[in-house]
């Protein structure tokens, strides 16, 4: 009897994952616990173990394919042993290639749930499905966690509606046109292509999304770091220790959020959320994306704490060793450009937070005091995006304030 290899749930929240390499190929003998095939999951890279001893008969995904949790993978079984094509149906389900289905709208359909601001519960796999399967999910029912619409409902939905002959061949070229994902640019010779998958998709479409659904403000404060500088080098040299300018800047945006918890919201429907915790998102960027490992509760952590952990975290993101829980939970998120001499830019919001701190380069200016005398000091901006439905102009730059004030006097970081 062959057995399945399905897409495995290697968090709560996954709901797809992608095919990255297949390391054992149809007729390898396999054993359990041996590694198989690598899937990207979310932002990460991990690898799938055999739970059977066999052949690996049939592969059914493909690289590059992206399959719904516990969609079918492969089947592994006794050599020689027939798998039907039908079985393998199931896993190809969210890649339709056929004429789509369209689900006709009904009257008495069930209306879904919509939240405050007018968009509807649906989540991304189910809306990415919904689009493969020109399915109207404007007319399903969601039985998701309050009437979310998830991934089944579509499925469902495609499934009981009426065939695609039923319906004229304009229609469908309309809704099937905008599903398309490329061939409206034109190549040029030594052009590359590749598809959009794995970290770099994820990215893309999370950062579309906060575009999407975020109406943002980007506010910026120019910072006197003079003495910060100095007050860096000074501790280095007197501990013997390799504390990061980075280090003193988590320090400080943790203790002025502790200061400021009417930053740490998130809006979830019509409904908001009052962070308990100061866990803030690192942006670590890597050779193909993103990645946001997450310190937490860093209110709580000492100078050397800090330090020691945004470097582990950091080192351990470049190296694909993450545990998924360690990029999960963000209130808050840093993103840090100055090592590049970044002056200014406009972080996106890292969802489920409400704001972002992009922190720019230091740089050296000539400025006057008050007697006429000139003097160079070491500046640095700092560019707060927020969500403009959860805070005002305001309550923003009096966050900011509370971080100029204790970067320009950074004994207070350590008080």
């Amino acid at each position: 009897m062959a057995f399945e290899v399905k897409m495995p749930q290697l968090g709560l929240t996954m709901e797809e994952g992608t095919v990255t390499r297949w390391v054992k190929q149809e007729g390898d003998a396999v054993k359990a616990g041996e590694v198989i095939l690598e899937i990207t999951t979310d932002k990460l890279t991990s690898e799938v173990e055999s739970e059977f001893d066999g052949t690996l008969l049939k592969i059914v995904a493909q690289e590059g394919e992206d399959i719904p949790v516990k969609g079918l993978l492969a089947y592994i079984g006794e050599a020689g042993e027939a798998v039907g094509g039908a079985e393998a149906a199931p896993a190809a389900a969210p890649e339709v290639t056929a004429a789509p289905v369209v689900a006709a709208p009904v009257a008495a359909a069930p209306a879904p749930v919509v939240t405050a601001n007018g968009r509807i519960r649906i989540s991304p796999l189910a809306r990415k499905t919904a689009a493969k399967m020109a399915v109207d999910y404007t007319n399903v029912k969601g039985s998701g966690p309050a009437g979310r619409i998830v991934q089944k409902d579509i499925l469902a939905a495609a499934q009981n509606a009426p065939v695609a002959a039923a319906v004229a061949a304009a229609p469908v070229a309309e809704v099937a046109a905008p599903v398309a994902k490329s061939g409206s640019v034109e190549l040029m010779d030594g052009d590359v292509v590749t598809k959009l998958a794995g970290m770099r998709k994820v990215v893309a479409e999370r950062m579309s999304q906060s575009r999407r659904e975020i109406p943002s403000v980007t506010q910026n404060v120019k910072i006197d770091v003079t003495d910060l500088m100095k007050f860096r080098k000074q501790i280095n040299a007197d501990l013997g220790v390799k504390y990061s300018v980075n280090d003193f800047i988590l320090k400080a945006v943790g203790k002025a959020l502790k200061n400021n918890k009417h930053i740490l919201v998130t809006l979830d429907g019509d409904k908001i959320i009052q962070r308990a915790h100061v866990n803030i998102g690192m942006a670590v960027a890597l050779d193909d994306g993103l990645i946001v490992p997450v310190l937490k509760d860093i209110d709580k952590m000492s100078l050397e704490e800090i330090s020691a952990t945004a470097k582990d975290l950091a080192e351990r993101a470049r190296t694909n060793k993450l545990n998924m829980d360690e990029y999960k939970g963000s209130t808050f998120s840093i993103s840090n450009l100055g090592m590049f001499g970044v002056e200014t830019f406009d972080p996106i919001v890292n969802q489920p937070d409400s704001g972002i701190l992009g922190v720019c380069a230091a740089q050296d200016e000539l400025v006057m005091d008050d007697e006429g005398n000139i003097s160079k000091r070491q500046f640095m901006r700092i560019s707060f995006t927020f969500d403009h439905r959860l805070i005002d102009g305001a309550t923003a730059a009096k966050f900011e304030l509370a971080i100029k004030e204790l970067l320009e006097n950074p004994m207070k970081i350590l008080l």
